[in-house]
C-alpha cells in the first residue's frame, strides 16, 4: 500500500476537515444572482440600443452582458449547490 505525504503541512488550529460557510455563501449567492442578472438585461438592452459606433462599442457591451450572463449561471449553480448541501448538513 503507497503511503502519500501531505503536499501542506496544517499550521496546527485549522481543522483537519474543514468546510466553507454555507451560511455567507447562501447569503452572497441570493444576493448576487438577481444583481447579475440585471447586469446582463442591462447590457444587453444598451448593447441593442447603442449606436453601431458609439463609445462603448456594441461589442465592449455585448461581452459585458456575456461576462454577466456568465456570473449570473455561477451563482445560480452555486446558490442550488448550497441550498442542496444545507438541506443535506444541517
Amino acid at each position: 500500500m503507497r503511503t502519500t505525504t501531505p503536499r501542506r503541512w496544517r499550521s496546527g488550529t485549522e481543522p483537519a476537515t474543514a468546510r466553507s460557510d454555507l451560511k455567507l455563501r447562501y447569503l452572497l449567492s441570493l444576493v448576487f444572482t438577481p444583481l447579475f442578472a440585471l447586469a446582463t438585461v442591462g447590457f444587453a438592452i444598451w448593447a441593442a440600443a447603442s449606436p453601431a459606433y458609439g463609445a462603448p462599442s456594441r461589442g465592449t457591451l455585448t461581452g459585458f452582458a456575456v461576462a454577466c450572463g456568465l456570473l449570473t449561471l455561477f451563482a445560480v449553480v452555486d446558490l442550488m449547490v448550497v441550498i442542496r448541501r444545507r438541506r443535506t448538513e444541517l
